[in-house]
């Protein structure tokens, strides 16, 4: 994976100095190489994270007129290189870089339709003077701009943007309440910070610097259509494409390993991995995460039955490679809240982040490339809320149905304008409202397609960027199997019946697996992400929280009740912030992150 980022319009040449203190915004994200190519009307910025042909492949590439600065993997690139060496195009390197390069000198911009991957990409036509952006259709891989001054301003992440000097660290009414009412979530399509937006998943488009204009379009998206497979004809293609996607995921130039949780989604994609690295004499690399103490202080419950170190265990045992444990303590815990602000460059998922963070760092110790199994459960109905018949048919995002209790820690004034209700309301009915669905839809079918659309649209987006976020802190590459676009595409036909098969979360999911796991995995109750039980981690956010309402300088008096904030420290009562991840220590160190961002990121609201 990369950074990328650059600029159309304006007095270019006289702005390479920003364009340089950019790049170094985003050497985290790509550590290898850096280039930049500078035109009369557009400079194009890379931070290269060298996967595939760390020899070559260098950006910005140029190629007939054309070009390129690239974020991501493309999985069918040997595909798309053997069409076009038919076509008569020739190649110089291995790199999927210069496969798409030339695939958009042959296609133009329909290239988007042929492309299997995560990516964001920028393409510079110096003929035609004018830029094109590209985003992967689930939204893997981030691309925010700006409109400034007759000049579009675009990045991987938010942070190259703040350090242009046309791009202020502002924040409207509008923006602070997607922070307070819908974070660590942002409305599709929002950077937040005003005037900053952020190119949808499947969405693409121009940009003329002559004109000032940016044109965009959706070039994908969820579509209804009728299912004729069989259960067992559907189980089978599920498991094919599963699989399919997992080995074309397994493709690097650079060491390689995958996220072991003992849950079934990532056991599945490492007992794949394992057994493609056996055939090939190799051993695959597995890591696993834990928190001092945890056995000690867990207890079960509706939302995590069990706990995950007695499954790694199966696993570790079931795998012919070698597993790693990373355990992390309260300590650093804490410390790492304010970090992952700053990797996200907005208030996250607390502990649930910083979490994340550590394990990527330890894991670049060991690999550039790491595998996980994000996204089954928003495509699979696996969650809680998919299955419950009183949550799913409650109005609101199922997953923080807490409006009331959010807004009641906001001071009067803050929002001034917005109906805290209103405002959440009307992004969960306009989700639910363009979700495409076939007339005659029976109501559970029509209701389980709103339900993939708002998890896809929104949950699936947090997770996505917290993934992307934390691990390229790190220079970590993480791929994600189960958000390939066939998969969600297969499966957002197929009846809630079938995903909900014998009453199983992930049913569908499970039959199609069989075989590949131990039973005792294959079939385990989903158990979430894994946080930490220690009592010490709540006696710590709060010994730091006490500290920020001791501080009247610090900006969190002049958005937050302290009052409220006091009663969160002590409350034996929790509610969910945002699903049952975040409950009283994270919704305590979400506000110590929202601290952390107002100050360090010296926000400005207006």
């Amino acid at each position: 994976m990369c950074g990328i980022a650059g600029q159309v319009g304006g007095d270019i040449r006289r702005l390479i100095p920003v364009f340089e203190d950019m790049r170094r915004s985003l050497e985290r994200r790509g550590p290898d190489q850096r280039g930049m190519a500078v035109f009369d009307e557009a400079a194009l910025i890379h931070a290269r994270l060298s996967v595939m042909d760390p020899e070559n492949g260098r950006q910005p590439m140029s190629f007939d007129g054309y070009t390129i600065v690239y974020n991501g993997e493309i999985y069918n690139a040997p595909e798309l290189r053997r069409e076009l060496c038919a076509l008569g195009h020739e190649f110089t390197n291995r790199s999927d870089t210069e496969v798409l390069l030339h695939a958009f000198a042959q296609f133009g911009e329909d290239v988007v339709d042929r492309l299997n991957g995560i990516y964001a990409f920028a393409v510079w036509d110096s003929r035609r003077r004018r830029l094109f952006l590209c985003r992967d259709r689930m939204g893997v891989k981030p691309l925010f701009y700006a409109r400034r001054r007759g000049a579009l301003i675009f990045a991987s992440e938010l942070k190259a943007l703040l350090r242009h000097p046309w791009v202020e660290p502002e924040v409207d009414r509008q923006g602070l309440a997607e922070v307070l009412l819908l974070g660590p979530g942002t409305a599709p399509g929002s950077g937040v910070f005003k005037d900053i937006s952020e190119l949808l998943p499947g969405e693409c488009g121009w940009y003329s610097p002559d004109t000032d204009t940016l044109s965009l379009r959706r070039y994908w998206r969820l579509r209804d259509a009728p299912h004729t497979d069989s259960f067992e004809e559907t189980a089978e293609k599920v498991r094919f494409l599963v699989l399919d996607s997992i080995k074309r995921q397994l493709v690097s130039d650079v060491p390689l390993c995958t996220f072991l949780s003992g849950g079934l989604d990532s056991s599945v994609i490492s007992a794949v991995a394992d057994r493609e690295y056996a055939e090939r004499g190799m051993a695959l690399d597995t890591v696993s995460v834990d928190y001092l103490d945890n056995a000690k202080y867990f207890k079960a419950s509706k939302f995590q039955p069990n706990s995950d170190p007695a499954f790694i265990r199966i696993m570790a045992d079931f795998l012919s490679g070698n597993n790693h444990q990373v355990t992390l303590d309260t300590p650093e815990l804490v410390s790492a809240l304010y970090e992952a602000v700053e990797a996200r460059d907005l208030p996250g998922m607390a502990d649930v982040d910083s979490s994340l963070l550590l394990f990527c760092r330890e894991i670049k110790k060991l690999a550039t490339v790491a595998v996980s199994g994000e996204c089954a459960d928003e495509i699979f109905g696996g969650y809680p809320w998919y299955r419950d018949p009183t949550v799913r048919e409650r109005e609101g995002f199922p997953w923080a149905q807490s409006t009331a209790y959010r807004a009641s820690f906001i001071k009067d004034g803050v929002l001034e304008g917005i109906d805290p209700a209103q405002f959440v309301d009307g992004y969960y009915r306009a989700t639910c409202e363009g979700s495409d669905i076939l007339p005659g839809t029976p109501p559970l079918e029509r209701r389980m397609k709103q339900m993939m659309n708002l998890n896809v649209d929104w949950f699936m987006q947090t997770l996505l960027t917290r993934k992307d976020r934390m691990s390229m802190w790190s220079s970590l590459e993480v791929r994600v199997p189960f958000c390939d676009h066939r998969i969600a595409e297969y499966l957002y036909t197929v009846p809630w019946e079938f995903k909900d098969r014998d009453g199983y979360e992930k049913g569908l999911l499970r039959e199609a697996m069989r075989g590949i796991l131990p039973d005792e995995v294959l079939w385990r109750k989903k158990s979430p992400y894994p946080k930490t039980h220690n009592p010490a981690y709540l006696a710590a956010v709060n010994r730091e929280l006490e500290a920020v309402l001791a501080d009247k300088s610090q900006p969190l008096h002049d958005i937050a009740r302290e009052d409220k904030l006091r009663a969160l420290m002590t409350s034996d009562r929790p509610v969910p912030w945002y699903g049952q991840l975040m409950t009283t220590p994270q919704t305590v160190a979400w506000f110590l992150q929202l601290n952390h961002w107002l100050k360090i990121y010296k926000i400005r609201i207006v």
